[in-house]
């Protein structure tokens, strides 16, 4: 049946919603619980799609095994895990405890999801789970649209949670281009910071669109601190049929994957000026050498940017390919950051730069940088030469508050570095009135106010500067804009940003305190 996706995604978070009126329950501690159900219903869709391929095979004696259907990419499903089943108990079930016996089952069969399922299923409201459950049941949907569902219920809770933008949640649109851009088409990928796992789910999903099976040609790593949102990432890799290998570990200090020089593409979205790393942690006691993950050296300010940059730099191999999410201020930042970010310029390896405007994000109206790095360009004619692109004035207003890149604008973008780099460009998007326009002669050319290159002499002359603003200029008739003031006001808002977080955890932890209080003195 033909389905409108945001409306069925409204509805299903309006029943979700439920659950904040009708318990006490936040919409942090029951997010989880909502999205294992549509994943449970898109497990199924696969489940069922793969048994109606196995099942004239599976005569007489031969039975179906868990590891024939994990190896056609589903997740095997037990009878009592099936949704179809759960729909159909009669109205004086117990469905909190089916549930609970329902998600203990599939971790049972498919040991890669053991501690990912949640078993929070007793303490919420029967009336609201078979509502969860009546409104998921009917649809036949083809594709990859609970994929888009659960995208969407993702970017919905950390908006409700209030999250810092990229800690939970990286906006698709913004995924999407960097995988455009790095193209993983084979090859491991790695994420130090992969929150819920979108940049490995969109780059199976450009590995598909290039008619590759994503489960042989690339495989998955990352490391997330937080035990929540390691299930979340390891229920969002299941839902679109994916395995990884994904740590619970903190990435300042700790390297379960042993990355130094391992991975063809790095991408990240890590927490923005975050402050209080222990320094001393990432230094050798016994030789003081800082360690190889952070090859340009440490910062001396109280910000982690340039911990982050160099770790993604030191676990790309020769040729890997990085793409990243990072803070504004990092471009310009002055003292040791920008003798790091000499440095790294220096190896010839920083890519592509772009800048992104404001409001992309579901929690934080910053604008952004997104940073690309090609160790293997190093060595060519490009190696001194840094491609730049302000994308700041192209965007699709969704709501007042919120923004994307639509396909075509993610294509163009993805395009202008395709001329650069001199590989062939996709138009398949709706792309292809743009470039004609932006690219007449079809081969990549400075365009003010939108793109172009810089040798590593002018971005000296800048003071290493790595603002797109700086070099890309005005379009005809636009006004050319004061980017020092603009930097600074940024780096305020940034300020700003961080400080209205800080206050938002503090009231949720004095609220918590004050009703643990309460509790204790009733």
């Amino acid at each position: 049946m033909s389905v409108d996706l945001q409306d069925l995604s409204r509805r299903l978070f309006a029943a979700a919603d439920q659950l904040w009126t009708n318990s006490a329950l936040r919409p942090d501690q029951y997010a989880q619980p909502v999205l294992a159900l549509i994943a449970l219903r898109q497990m199924e869709a696969k489940f069922e799609a793969v048994h109606a391929e196995l099942a004239p095979k599976l005569t007489g004696r031969l039975k179906p095994t868990p590891d024939l259907y994990q190896a056609r990419g589903a997740v095997f499903l037990p009878e009592n895990a099936r949704f179809s089943r759960l729909l159909s108990l009669p109205g004086t079930a117990d469905l909190g405890a089916e549930l609970n016996a329902a998600m203990k089952g599939i971790a049972d069969a498919n040991p890669e999801l053991a501690g990912a399922m949640p078993q929070g299923y007793g303490g919420l409201p029967n009336d609201t789970l078979r509502e969860l459950l009546r409104v998921l049941a009917p649809l036949k949907i083809e594709g990859d649209a609970y994929g888009l569902i659960f995208e969407y219920f993702m970017g919905q809770f950390a908006a409700s949670t209030m999250q810092k933008g990229g800690e939970y949640f990286t906006p698709a649109s913004i995924v999407k281009l960097i995988v455009e851009v790095i193209e993983p088409y084979h090859g491991a990928i790695f994420d130090p910071a992969c929150g819920s796992g979108g940049m490995f789910v969109h780059s199976a999903e450009f590995v598909r669109r290039h008619h590759k099976a994503p489960e042989r040609e690339i495989s998955v790593f990352g490391v997330e601190k937080m035990t929540d949102t390691l299930r979340l990432c390891r229920l969002n890799l299941a839902v679109h049929g994916l395995s990884g290998d994904i740590r619970e570990a903190n990435t300042y200090y700790d390297d379960p994957h042993k990355l130094v020089g391992r991975f063809d593409y790095v991408m990240a979205n890590p927490p923005f000026n975050q402050p209080e790393v222990d320094r001393k942690r990432l230094v050798n006691e016994t030789t003081n050498e800082v360690d190889a993950r952070f090859p340009f050296g440490l910062p001396t300010v109280n910000n982690a940017n340039y911990l982050w940059i160099g770790l993604f730099y030191a676990a790309l191999n020769p040729t890997g390919r990085a793409g990243f999410v990072m803070a504004n201020s990092a471009s310009d930042a002055g003292g040791s950051e920008r003798e790091l970010r000499r440095k790294l310029i220096e190896t010839g390896a920083v890519d592509c730069i772009v800048a992104v405007g404001p409001n992309m994000f579901f929690t934080v109206t910053l604008p952004v940088t997104l940073w690309f790095l090609d160790k293997g360009k190093a060595k060519g004619p490009r190696g001194g030469q840094v491609l730049f692109v302000d994308a700041r004035h192209l965007y699709r207003q969704v709501t007042r508050a919120h923004r994307v890149f639509d396909p075509g604008q993610i294509e163009f973008l993805a395009n202008i570095v395709r001329l650069w780099r001199g590989e062939a460009v996709e138009t398949e998007a709706g792309s292809a009135a743009r470039m004609a326009e932006a690219f007449p002669e079809g081969r990549y050319r400075d365009v003010p106010g939108l793109c172009r290159v810089a040798t590593r002499k002018e971005i000296a002359a800048q003071d290493w500067s790595l603002n797109p603003g700086r070099y890309v200029g005005a379009a005809p008739g636009q006004k050319q804009e004061d980017e020092e003031f603009r930097t600074k006001l940024e780096a305020l808002q940034e300020e700003l940003e961080e400080l209205n977080a800080e206050a938002a955890q503090l009231q949720a932890r004095i609220a918590q305190n004050m009703a643990e209080l309460l509790e204790a003195q009733s």
